[in-house]
């Protein structure tokens, strides 16, 4: 389940009761009217386009082609629109008085609905948009965050979906691009529980990011890998019946200082200069020749600090990495039950601690 947030709850309501105000201005309508229909007007579709009503519906539409996409979401939002007018009139009605009866309050003016209509549709834009370049690059694009290159820490983490190579070969490449497709979409919610980004998709890699203070909190970059793993087991079924397997995968997370920067003139992206992107990406060959899942550097142990519930940390020592001048402290983190302890001897001396562990049911 994603945590609560009361923000969630509030934004959205109130951005909706600003485009009705705005209505209301435009065609002379009491505040009060326009302002509570734009709230329960506007509050579903944003909520909607948070993940947090009819979530199923939404991730079903969004693996859409842009034309049905656009057409199934604007048919949500039309049925939205007129089950939140329909609200709003009746709490006009019953509470206010405005209305003469019940009947009256839920009709909608043809104006109203074009302008609801006209709103959404914009909105429909802008979230495909931004699912199109992800949610951090548009909105770092939007306010131009990193026009100017600038030095920042972040977490990073690689995941390799295992044997894809195997699964072209028997199955072709059409195929496989739509099992691996379906694995990125799996991939999406971990991810976003844990307020990170996915930033690239490389072949069968996906790269994903965290600031340190997001990435770090209750140890959610190591909550998002189980998280996702979890996704994948409750799952199980569908691969098997769609696919013919159950995918695997291998992840490897290290952390340290990049520079950020905004590329690109026709087609902007946002990318990442320094030697941390390229320790991840060796650790993750690591552990492919460890036969590890989950390889963490001792450098982001460091910085997690308490891991809570149900994790293991292994001590695999350390290891000469490509492009690096000391050796890099690795281990790896398994699903385990053991109880509550720092990794603090791991990340200080290099001995696995005696009770690390991370809580993935949350």
């Amino acid at each position: 389940m994603r945590p609560f947030r009361i923000g969630f709850w509030i934004v959205p309501p109130a951005i909706g009761a600003l485009a009705g105000l705005l209505y209301g201005l435009i065609f002379e309508i009491e505040p009060l009217v326009s302002a509570i229909r734009g709230a329960f007007i506007g509050a579903p579709v944003l909520l909607y386009e948070r993940g947090l009503l009819f979530q199923t519906w939404r991730n079903l539409i969004r693996r859409a082609a842009t034309p049905i996409f656009v057409v199934a979401t604007l048919a949500t939002y039309i049925a939205m629109i007129a089950t939140g007018n329909a609200g709003a009139g009746t709490i006009l009605h019953h509470a206010f008085g405005y209305m003469p009866n019940p009947r009256v309050a839920m009709l909608m003016s043809d104006a109203g609905l074009a302008y609801a209509l006209a709103i959404s549709a914009l909105a429909a834009f802008v979230f495909r948009v931004r699912d199109l370049i992800g949610p951090r690059v548009f909105a770092n694009l939007l306010i131009g965050r990193y026009h100017r290159p600038i030095s920042e820490e972040r977490i990073f983490l690689f995941l390799d979906v295992a044997g894809s190579t195997r699964f072209a070969e028997r199955h072709g490449d059409l195929a496989a691009q739509r099992y691996l497709g379906a694995i990125f979409s799996a991939l999406a919610l971990p991810v976003h529980r844990s307020r990170g980004s996915i930033d690239d998709y490389v072949g069968d890699m996906a790269l994903v990011s965290w600031t340190m203070d997001r990435g770090t909190r209750e140890a959610a970059c190591l909550r998002c890998v189980f998280d996702f793993a979890q996704v994948i087991a409750a799952d199980a079924e569908r691969w098997l019946a769609e696919f013919g397997q159950v995918p695997d995968f291998r992840a490897a997370l290290h952390c340290g200082s990049v520079v950020t920067a905004e590329i690109g003139l026709e087609r902007h992206k946002i990318a990442y200069f320094g030697d941390t992107l390229n320790t991840t990406s060796r650790l993750e060959s690591v552990a492919k020749e460890l036969g590890v899942s989950i390889l963490v550097s001792g450098d982001l142990l460091d910085r997690l600090g308490t891991i809570p519930d149900t994790i293991i940390v292994e001590d695999l020592g350390s290891r000469t990495v490509r492009g690096r001048h000391e050796p890099l402290r690795i281990a790896a983190v398994h699903n385990g039950s053991r109880p509550n302890s720092t990794i603090q001897d791991f990340a200080l001396h290099g001995t696995e601690p005696s009770s690390p562990k991370l809580d993935i049911s949350q």
